[in-house]
């Protein structure tokens, strides 16, 4: 099998009232990314603060402008990491969601950063307690579109079974963009729960597909639920992080990383390096 991706949600919308060490300025994104890539990550995922994109103005070039904060600092030291931002939740249209990745794509190699080479899709939408989520069928047509025109592989965000039967309907029509990574989220708070037989739900799913995929558990930890373990197993990769974990402790996002990464040496497979990762997924 191919060596475990290691994949990291650095912060998500945890803050550092519940997790003291979650990184919040593009500062301590940058040494949380640094220390996570160290650990054995290979994609590095970040959430911007809403108030200072709220400060800027609110559209899309204030919130590339601290995504490429983080980015120019992150890739400055590990220049073939994979980073890639979240949805703008302060937008209401989709230009006003999305286009700060192609403010990024734009701007990352004109200023000599690097490139994205990740795009957010979350095809579907899904109720996160009191607030809905997601994108209309036109607005998930118009963003796997984009990925292909920027030439980013898509991270699926894959919150229910229904997520999985758009992403197949897209792959059976067109393929997805070159590059992407499926990754089914279990999750005690809403779709399938962090079990052997959730996962094994989603693998019957995409039989046959020959599909990258990953598994996070949202709401919970991904090494002690035994998922992490199942889904090395099985042949698949893993997300980790603070915008994920919830539980007693108060680890940093590098010592999330580093439990996967050890599951993965001791599973005999090992841990994809950043290289590794782009060959993998054929990344372009």
């Amino acid at each position: 099998m191919d060596p475990v991706i290691i994949e990291v949600a650095v912060n998500g919308a945890t803050r550092p009232a519940a997790q003291p060490q979650v990184p919040v300025s593009p500062d301590e994104i940058v040494a949380t990314g640094r220390a996570c890539v160290e650990a054995g990550a290979s994609i590095v995922h970040q959430h911007d603060d809403l108030r200072e994109i709220r400060a800027g103005g609110g559209g899309p070039d204030a919130m590339a402008g601290l995504g490429l904060a983080a980015y120019t600092g992150l890739l400055s030291s590990h220049p073939d990491v994979i980073v890639y931002p979240t949805a703008n939740f302060l937008g209401r249209t989709l230009a006003e969601r999305w286009d700060h990745h192609r403010v990024l794509a734009r701007e990352m190699p004109g200023q000599g950063v690097g490139r994205l080479r990740m795009g957010l899709v979350d095809p579907g939408t899904v109720t996160l307690g009191s607030f809905e989520y997601g994108f209309t069928p036109a607005e998930i047509a118009e963003k796997w579109e984009a990925c292909r025109e920027l030439g980013l592989g898509a991270s699926i965000a894959c919150f229910t079974p229904d997520y999985v039967e758009a992403v197949l309907a897209e792959h059976g029509s067109r393929g997805l963009p070159q590059g992407s990574l499926v990754k089914f989220y279990l999750s005690p708070d809403f779709g399938l729960p962090p079990t052997a037989q959730s996962l094994d739900h989603y693998l019957a799913m995409i039989d046959g597909s020959g599909l990258h995929w990953a598994v996070a558990v949202l709401g919970g930890d991904v090494v002690a639920s035994g998922v992490a373990a199942l889904a090395i197993e099985r042949g698949g990769h893993v997300r980790v992080g603070l915008e994920d974990y919830a539980g007693p402790r108060h680890p940093r996002n590098e010592e999330l990383v580093a439990e996967v990464a050890d599951l993965a040496r001791a599973s005999g497979r090992g841990v994809a390096t950043c290289r590794d990762t782009a060959r993998i997924l054929q990344l372009p």
